[in-house]
């Protein structure tokens, strides 16, 4: 996002200056582009050294009359600094020596007028901009201050707070240090390059998120480790924002009343130079909580009786939030999260928004078109504009998505623009219809950025607010959220990658960046096919292969992950498990666990005892998942965490979740001395038919031999064998039965059998038949002699099977009910698999995929 304008040597380091500002002010902010960073950790040809092995202290001077907000970014500045090189800047306030950076806000400091004064800063460069910074260099700029020194200049408060802490980020620290845990790299030194650097001016005016949906998770964890959602939490919600380039934040408002609940949440957040608003259904400054606990007092939330009461729960709350930098949510909703009755009385609706207009005028004592407003078209409120209801020019729009990422409404772009501007209120957490999705992050960045590319497109600029949840574990589609709303034409379809790659390399370094933006964008990817909460074992097709292929995709990734996190240094792993680890092993699992239970259930039909070893799955996979969310909650970061993975994702039946918890999925034993194996049918499938040798539908064999599956030999299922091999075969055959959608003139088949040699003198031979046609004896083995070793034996020998193709000519198969008889001839014939080529075989190292369809009913023979 950075540009940098270079000096050349043969140009005087004041004549630089001058035409580094002119050109500066000429480049609008559409030219913006992404370029070389302003801080090195190794010597440069232009610049100066802040830090060296040699120089060990400097001083940061920010003026005592800035912005309280200023200060603390700036004290924030020297703990990121001590942390990053062991060197704590001090502060000052007056000239003096060793001095080497300047920070200050031309709307506040005495100190930045100076500089605008003394020719050192140009003010058309920050004059009526909004939360612009500007970074460069300068030489002995006022009296008093000796050499180079880096000045960070906004146009405001938090302009110069994010110039402040886009040298934090620079040296190294991350937005995300405190809530994702991301350590810092040692440096000995730290340069700065020489130049003008900015981020011009945010594309969004306000950008933000709302904490929603926020127990057990967040609440509970907010309320062991800080006492409830206070100001001693929400402080480390603030400085994120603003390290993050945001300046706006619906509180959490479940069970808290955020400016009830501490009387330091506000003015906390005002100081710092975070804007507050209240969520879609909260109007007038004031939290649905603070209604619903004296609700004895205020009388029913019903505009229509109880005016006098409302009005009055409206302007306490426009008093108490007055002199502060506030949106106001106006307008109404029923009580709660709900709609105001099953009819859309926009005339009522409208009489509501005048009086709160008035309320407000009336406390500010100025027109209500100087407060900030918002009218958020959220849920059933979208049908009152649709339906023509009058809102004041000046108040914003908030469009909003439809829960799950999808914009429901844009502007007309062939109409009259609104005034008041438009915004977006976007979902990466719903607790809702059709089912909740809280427990991971289940949002693809490529969706995303489609999806406000959209709402960028169609003028949408004035508030983008972006529903996180319990904000962990949402951190890399948060993290994007706000990139995306300083500047969304940073963005294309080509450079999303780069973007992940770039989040990756924040946190965990350049040589992990790869292949962590590799897992990462791959989660992402896989999860968001169907959220947590909504998967089970009937969202993929089991028949086909599609649900383990899947689940192996998953399984797969999280072999990936963690084989990157056991080569992480240690000081890594806490971030690493939180962002990427975590999840992926988790979703893993999930898969697993209703993959396991889809098996269980169809082998339980069957009455096979295998159903038995996948519930044994599927109840680990159920425990595992209660041990990766304790390990989370107890063991990252020392148990920094705890409660954050309280969310019950596992048995929902509803849309929310259920109340016991999670719920074990319903998995089914079969009693194995039950079993009778057989009574399987086949239909044909892309133009073949193919067939687990196990999965017969009859079987003979004498008194003194079996049928012998033998799990998981060969190349898929299993093999299948008469034994014991020391007695006879006579009287033993398989029989398969099949459906063709297809006319066969001859028929061709291929037989996988093991890669038994011919230990009995002429080898090895089945009879195999037809309908009951006439049989023919096929030799599979007679060949795999020393004789032809290279060329038989051998190969046999190392693909494990021997393939034995018979061709009927002369048997002519039409659409219907078929049947195939196989006979041993020989003791220790091991069938594999049996492929009918129906005009579709092809070659496949695993002999294709199984096309079975079930148990046998009531299909008749054809004959």
């Amino acid at each position: 996002m950075f540009f940098a304008l270079k000096g050349y040597c043969y140009f005087n380091a004041e004549a630089i200056r001058k035409i580094l500002l002119w050109v500066a002010v000429l480049l609008p902010a559409s030219s913006l582009r992404a370029a070389d960073t302003f801080v090195a950790f190794g010597p440069q040809d232009t610049g100066f050294a802040l830090v060296t092995p040699q120089n060990r202290s400097f001083a940061v001077w920010c003026d005592k009359a800035e912005h309280k907000g200023v200060l603390t970014a700036v004290r924030n500045l020297q703990t990121d600094f001590e942390k990053v090189t062991a060197v704590r800047p001090e502060l000052v306030h007056d000239a003096g020596k060793g001095i080497r950076i300047i920070v200050g806000s031309y709307d506040k400091s005495p100190l930045v007028r100076r500089l605008v004064k003394a020719g050192k800063l140009d003010a058309g460069l920050l004059e009526d901009k909004n939360e612009k910074f500007i970074i460069t260099t300068l030489h002995a700029p006022l009296e008093g201050v000796e050499g180079d020194v880096l000045l960070i200049a906004g146009s405001d408060k938090r302009g110069t707070i994010y110039g402040v802490y886009e040298l934090s980020r620079q040296i190294g620290i991350s937005p995300w240090y405190w809530w994702a845990d991301v350590p810092v790299t040692r440096r000995d030194a730290v340069y700065i390059k020489g130049g003008i650097y900015t981020d011009g001016e945010p594309a969004v005016r306000y950008r933000g998120i709302f904490i929603n949906d926020e127990w057990p998770c967040m609440g509970g964890w907010t309320t062991e480790k800080f006492g409830g959602f206070n100001s001693k939490m929400y402080v480390h919600v603030y400085e994120l924002l603003l390290r993050l380039k945001a300046n706006f934040l619906w509180p959490a408002m479940w069970s808290a009343a955020f400016y009830a609940d501490d009387s330091m949440n506000s003015p906390l957040a005002d100081e710092m130079g975070i804007i507050i608003g209240t969520s879609h259904h909260e109007p007038m400054a004031r939290n649905h909580q603070e209604y619903a606990r004296k609700r004895k007092e205020y009388g029913p939330w019903n505009y229509q009786t109880n005016k006098e009461n409302i009005d009055r729960f409206f302007r306490e709350g426009i008093e108490r939030m007055k002199g502060k930098e506030e949106v106001v949510t106006i307008a109404m909703r029923g009580d709660g999260d709900a709609p105001m009755g099953p009819d859309t009385d926009t005339r009522l609706l409208e009489n509501i928004v005048k009086e709160q207009r008035k309320i407000i005028a009336d406390v500010t004592g100025k027109p209500a078109s100087e407060t900030p407003q918002l009218w958020a078209l959220y849920s059933e409120v979208l049908e009152y504009y649709d339906k023509g209801m009058k809102i004041p020019d000046d108040v914003m729009i908030l469009l909003c998505d439809d829960n799950w990422g999808d914009v429901r409404r844009l502007p007309d772009l062939n109409a009259k623009r609104h005034p008041g501007g438009y915004g977006m209120y976007y979902h990466v957490d719903l607790h809702g219809a059709p089912r909740a999705y809280q427990w991971l992050n289940m949002t693809q960045i490529q969706h995303m950025w489609e999806q406000l590319y959209l709402t960028y497109t169609y003028g949408v600029d004035e508030m983008w607010i972006l529903n996180v949840g319990d904000l962990k574990p949402n951190e890399f589609p948060t993290d994007f959220f706000l990139t995306m709303a300083w500047n969304p034409e940073r963005f294309t379809a080509g450079n999303l990658s780069d973007y992940t790659r770039n989040f990756c390399r924040q946190q965990f370094g350049d040589e992990y960046a790869a292949e962590a933006a590799r897992i990462l964008n791959l989660y992402c990817k896989y999860a968001a096919r169907v959220t947590a909460e909504m998967l089970d074992s009937r969202t993929y097709n089991l028949s086909n292969g599609e649900f383990k292929a899947v689940t192996d995709e998953f399984l797969a990734l999280e072999a990936y992950a963690y084989r990157q996190f056991r080569v992480l240094p240690d000081k890594l792993k806490d971030a690493y498990k939180e962002l990427i680890l975590f999840p992926v092993q988790a979703m893993a699992n999930l898969y697993e666990l209703y993959y396991a239970v889809a098996v269980n259930r169809k082998y339980a039909a069957d009455g096979d005892p295998r159903a038995n070893e996948w519930a044994d799955r599927a109840e680990y996979c159920f425990k595992r998942d209660a041990e990766l969310c304790y390990d989370y909650n107890h063991n990252i970061a020392g148990g920094k965490w705890n409660h954050l993975m309280d969310q019950t994702h596992i048995g929902y039946t509803s849309w929310d979740e259920p109340k016991e918890g999670n719920i074990m999925p319903e998995v089914k034993r079969v009693d194995a001395d039950a079993y009778r194996p057989g009574g399987y049918v086949y239909e044909e499938a892309r133009g073949v038919v193919v067939m687990e040798a196990e999965h017969f539908v009859e079987s003979t064999q004498s008194a003194d031999t079996r049928w012998t599956v033998i799990p998981d030999l060969g190349r898929t299922l299993s093999g299948l064998a008469l034994m014991p091999y020391d007695k006879p075969v006579e009287g033993a055959s398989l029989t398969y039965r099949m459906k063709l959608k297809s006319e066969l003139k001859g028929v061709r088949l291929r037989l996988i059998l093991d890669s038994t040699l011919p230990f009995i003198k002429g080898g090895h031979s089945y009879a195999i038949s037809l309908d009951g046609g006439k049989e023919r004896i096929i030799n599979y083995n007679s060949e795999m002699t020393w004789a032809n070793c290279y060329t038989k034996m051998y190969p046999a020998g190392a693909a494990r099977i021997i393939e034995s193709a018979v061709y009927f000519p002369e048997v002519d198969w039409g659409k219907g009910v078929h049947t195939l008889t196989i006979r041993p001839l020989a003791p220790a014939m091991v069938l594999h698999k049996i492929i009918v080529d129906c005009g579709g075989d092809e070659a496949s190292r695993l002999n294709l995929v199984e096309s079975l369809i079930g148990k046998a009913t009531d299909c008749k023979l054809r004959r």
